[in-house]
């Protein structure tokens, strides 16, 4: 799983930059828009330090850790994840209401973005779009999904007070469990995304331009399904 995901946000050939990430380029301020580039530079792994039941404050402590040992740098401008196995549940709501979420919050005097993604290995029905996933890993591919959903609005919506529409819903919201045109059949190992050697089943995510829309490359055609 962990190969698997690093290849996702690898420096090379991975969904930074790519046509699908360019969509987050269509968001910004009043003096630049974002890049649409993304990149892995540090992974650690913490074994259990919060058992197998986390709650949100748990997550935070997760984070905490791994900066304050210098097991991954302090940078305000990054997304710190913290995936779990499908072992652990996170207990504020994790397959009943949600299968990742971000936030941020001071940490080490510094604000600092954080998302939680679960295996959804753990409740295939609630969290996976497919069982069958096109890389053979179930819960890794479901959580490519929540992960990219998580990455787009960390960067248009980093402290929960940018970019969302009139009913409160951020960007990837919009269009959440929306993949459009897919290769192959869903629940047969269905693909929308190919970054690098991979494919992927990854939701489109919501243009902010051209009246806006969900799409899977930016510039691309509007899909509603």
């Amino acid at each position: 799983m962990v190969s698997l995901l690093d290849a996702l946000y690898g420096s090379s050939g991975g969904i930074g930059g790519s046509p699908y990430e360019l969509i987050n380029s269509t968001y910004g301020d009043a003096t630049h828009n974002v890049s649409g580039h993304v990149s892995l530079i540090q992974s650690t792994t913490d074994n259990y330090s919060k058992g197998k039941a986390v709650g949100d404050a748990g997550v935070k402590a997760i984070v905490s850790r791994a900066l304050s040992n210098g097991s991954l740098p302090k940078d305000t401008n990054g997304i710190y994840f913290v995936l779990t196995s499908s072992d652990v549940n996170e207990t504020s709501g994790f397959c009943t209401t949600y299968c990742g979420w971000h936030t941020h919050g001071t940490i080490l005097n510094a604000d600092i973005k954080y998302s939680f993604v679960g295996n959804p290995d753990r409740c295939p029905s609630a969290c996976e779009a497919q069982t069958t996933s096109p890389n053979v890993d179930s819960g890794a591919d479901g959580m490519a999904s929540v992960m990219a959903h998580e990455t787009e609005e960390t960067i248009s919506d980093p402290r929960l007070n940018a970019w969302f529409d009139n009913s409160g819903a951020e960007n990837a919201d919009k269009c959440a469990w929306l993949f459009g045109p897919l290769h192959g059949t869903l629940g047969h190992g269905a693909y929308n995304e190919t970054f690098g050697t991979h494919n992927w089943l990854i939701q489109m995510n919501w243009e902010n331009s051209r009246k806006g829309g969900c799409d899977q490359t930016k510039g691309g055609t509007f899909y509603n399904f």
